[in-house]
């Protein structure tokens, strides 16, 4: 099971890249209740309606999270918002492979705690490797990355550099 935290899906589905993934990986997607009502609850934009429809035709899972204090704990020590938090605490209750989030303060919990971590650009230049898309398309996606997202300058250019030596 891969566990999206609310920026990462979003990300992904602003750059058109979220139903290509969805349709690449042969595991299970999940998001906690808490990324579900930050991505849909509010107004209904394209990548908020791009989301609730993966949920719809059940190619994204809801979760509920059982360790609430494990999550008051994340929230807490790391000062990460609920829906990082329930995301890396969904990701330790069913033993996830992957956690997909962007936020740097949980990136360092995902690290202090093991859990391994994809970003919204990792998936990009991933999905690249694996032929999803191609070297100019990511480029595109990437710039729109970078409107979107907020990546320092360095790993914006580091991504960018990795597309560019892909054939």
């Amino acid at each position: 099971m891969i566990v999206f935290d609310a920026s990462t899906v979003l990300l992904t589905a602003k750059i058109e890249l979220l139903d290509l993934f969805l349709n690449s990986v042969s595991m299970a997607v999940a998001i906690p209740k808490a990324v579900e009502q930050e991505c849909c609850g509010g107004k209904k934009t394209l990548d908020a309606l791009i989301i609730q429809r993966a949920i719809d035709q059940s190619r994204i899972t809801v979760r509920s999270v059982r360790n609430r204090k494990l999550v008051a704990k994340l929230e807490e020590d790391f000062s990460m918002g609920r829906g990082e938090s329930e995301a890396i605490a969904l990701a330790l209750q069913e033993k996830a492979p992957l956690v997909a989030i962007d936020d740097k303060r949980a990136i360092n919990a995902c690290k202090l705690a093991g859990v391994p971590f994809a970003t919204a650009i990792g998936i990009l230049i991933r999905s690249t490797e694996k032929g999803l898309i191609d070297r100019g398309d990511a480029l595109v996606r990437l710039s729109a990355l970078a409107r979107y997202g907020r990546y320092k300058k360095s790993i914006l250019e580091d991504a960018k550099r990795r597309l560019e030596e892909q054939s």
